[in-house]
């Protein structure tokens, strides 16, 4: 499963120096300002002159006002694992800001400077104005996201780009979990063009461990991962499109140091009727089990790793009131998958909207979700808790600026129950007593 890194290297390079035989030139052009015919005035515009030059302010922010029993908590009650699909996002005050920096120039080339920042991600506590959240280090100010992409290279072609620095590469995200399965997270660069219509690209992303960052290396070095991301977007097969991801991870300083990861994802309607649907599946091994597709810190895994992943979800128009999201996904190791033997997770999940008005919309959320592994093993299962059944049901009131499905701004107040089959199974998603927890909270969310 090794792969020659210097065979990479020269491709990557190769591709660049003999896209094109000359290097950019410098447009001159004249343009009558002023003057009759016989002796025009002109004014000379050079390639490089900037024609537009601008700034896009882009943003999110997600509070999750809830409490249980008086208090705010620090639990997700499982939904990163895919075992419920309620309001259930534990950052009291996440704020995000993505500024864009967008220039062209007289000779075509463009540029895009984007910086993401982030406040508040995974943060539960409730703080006060005095600033106490000084004194916790968690999920404070982070910039996310800071590279430059330019395109229109004379050299490359106009429908080629070209960027650098830090990066979520090619994300996706299931509809009702929320869970992001497929990006490349992290510093790197790429190049990305159109080949027989579509969208192609490779790019090579690197991310350090959490326990590297946080603790620092070890005696034998920083355990990097490196992602070779090939991708070829957007292919007609008549109902929808296809998208196709090939990622070939390394590690440093590891025993078993590589892995390889693929997915095809089906973007169609919604399964022939008036909607949408994103429908995926995925094959990873060593170093990218994890979804195979899903790249970043949490990468890494040694040759007994290997799983698979479909998920299907979207949303469907069903009448001028009536909308529906849902969505199916199933995980599972083929042989381990985080290092525990016989892993298993999977979870059915719909969520009908009724809208009132311009203003106002109602929607139930259920699910259904199902997880085993072996008991005992490297995670220390009891019989109850290596497998467990968790049903969730949520009912919401929206009241918002547009009452479509995704419309927002809104202040959504919820109630959410859920029901584990045993207690078990409902302490390992943070319910503190007995099988079954009731969530009463105010989500307000923006994006723009």
């Amino acid at each position: 499963m090794k792969m020659n890194k210097y065979t990479l290297l020269a491709a990557a390079v190769s591709t660049a120096l003999f896209s094109g035989a000359t290097l950019a030139e410098t447009d001159v052009a004249l343009d009558v300002i002023a003057g009759d015919e016989a002796a025009p005035k002109v004014e000379k515009v050079n390639g490089t002159d900037v024609i537009s030059d601008g700034w896009e302010v882009h943003g999110y922010a997600s509070m999750n006002f809830r409490m249980v029993d008086g208090e705010t908590v620090d639990t997700e009650f499982g939904k990163p694992d895919y075992k419920t699909a309620g309001t259930h996002g534990k950052s009291t005050n996440q704020v995000e800001f993505v500024l864009k920096k967008h220039t062209e120039h007289a000779n075509g080339v463009w540029s895009d400077f984007v910086v993401r920042s982030e406040y508040g991600n995974g943060n539960s506590y409730a703080y006060s104005s005095p600033g106490s959240q000084k004194a916790n280090t968690t999920a404070q100010f982070e910039v996310k996201e800071t590279y430059v992409e330019i395109g229109g290279l004379s050299y490359l072609g106009e429908d080629t780009s070209i960027w650098g620095g830090q990066r979520y590469l090619n994300r996706s995200a299931s509809v009702l979990s929320g869970e992001f399965w497929k990006q490349s997270s992290g510093v790197g660069a790429g190049i990305q063009t159109k080949l027989g219509g579509n969208t192609a690209g490779f790019a090579i992303v690197a991310a350090d461990t959490d326990g590297d960052i946080n603790n620092g290396p070890g005696a034998d070095g920083r355990q990097t991962l490196t992602s070779h991301d090939l991708y070829y977007y957007g292919v007609d097969v008549g109902f929808g499109s296809l998208d196709f991801d090939f990622k070939y991870i390394t590690q440093a300083n590891v025993q078993d140091d590589d892995g390889i990861g693929a997915s095809i994802t089906l973007n169609s309607s919604y399964y022939g009727l008036d909607g949408w649907s994103q429908t995926a599946i995925a094959y990873g091994k060593g170093a990218a089990q994890n979804r195979g597709v899903n790249f970043g810190s949490w990468s890494g895994g040694d040759d007994n790793a290997e799983s698979i992943f479909f998920t299907s979800g979207g949303v469907v128009n069903i009448s001028e009131n009536w909308q529906m999201g849902s969505e199916v996904t199933y995980f599972a190791g083929l042989d381990e998958l985080f290092s525990a033997k016989d892993l298993k997770r999977y979870i059915v999940a719909a969520r009908p909207s009724y809208k009132v008005n311009d203003n106002l919309r109602l929607e139930a959320t259920g699910s259904y979700a199902h997880e085993e592994v072996e008991v005992g093993g490297v995670w220390g299962k009891s019989a109850d808790a290596a497998e467990s059944d968790i049903v969730n049901l949520e009912l919401a009131a929206a009241f918002t600026v547009n009452a479509d499905y995704f419309g927002r701004p809104q202040i959504k107040p919820y109630v959410s129950y859920i029901l584990a089959d045993d207690e078990a199974s409902a302490k390992d998603i943070g319910i503190k007593n007995g099988k079954s927890e009731t969530i009463i909270g105010v989500h307000t969310e923006i994006w723009f």
